[in-house]
């Protein structure tokens, strides 16, 4: 994919992604998994899983600018060094936005990069397990600007010691009979407390005591309720 979208170079773009979401801006770097675009404020790190398709956007030639500055999160030398791996490797410890699920962006910070999924510390939501292969795009803050205006006293950058495991249904398993939220309460039945873990299934019990059954693959984020 990487080499049809060198044609593309210099070219103002849209991407149009998974989730009924799009990106207009500059390509400046591609990488193994990845795109790199520059929307004239922003760069923004895309997943190619996550690009449904993308085209020339003429009605914006004029409005975005060239970036003035490298991006903050760059390949090494060789451009196959520039993963998603990669990229959440150099992002650790900067403040960042994501996006995931539910219409709703996250800020904040990655202090570890697990097998399938990392760990992200928001101002809002705490400490969250995400899914690495729903990450749509992740956005480093200009000169390490932190979430809504907040100091360093009201949002530090943390040791985290809780034990982790290598993958996501592990950590769900260590979760067991804990009130958690899945995917930022996407659905109703998308809170509860962690009953059982079979094969890929999470059983969960809702707030009226029913039982409902997840699949682990769709499982996007996860925070302590």
């Amino acid at each position: 994919m990487n080499n049809t979208l060198q044609n593309f170079d210099s070219e103002i773009v849209r991407l149009d992604l998974s989730g009924k979401k799009h990106h207009i801006g500059n390509i400046v770097e591609l990488g193994n998994d990845l795109i790199v675009l520059f929307n004239g404020t922003d760069y923004i790190y895309i997943p190619f899983d996550h690009i449904l398709n993308l085209a020339i956007d003429k009605d914006n030639k004029d409005e975005i600018s060239e970036p003035l500055e490298s991006p903050r999160i760059i390949s090494n030398e060789n451009k196959n060094d520039l993963t998603l791996t990669n990229v959440l490797t150099q992002a650790r410890g900067m403040f960042v936005e994501i996006y995931v699920t539910n219409n709703q962006p996250l800020t904040g910070y990655i202090s570890h990069i697990m097998n399938d999924y990392f760990i992200f510390h928001s101002p809002i939501y705490k400490t969250m397990n995400i899914a690495t292969k729903h990450l749509k795009w992740l956005i480093p803050y200009n000169n390490n600007k932190r979430p809504y205006g907040l100091s360093e006293h009201e949002f530090a950058i943390q040791p985290y010691n809780e034990p982790l495991f290598n993958s996501l249904k592990e950590q769900v398993e260590k979760m067991q009979n804990e009130l958690v939220v899945f995917n930022l309460s996407e659905k109703l039945h998308h809170t509860g407390k962690i009953k059982n873990i079979k094969g890929l299934i999470v059983e969960i019990e809702t707030a009226r005591n029913v039982s409902t059954f997840l699949n682990l693959l769709h499982i996007k984020t996860i925070h302590r309720a």
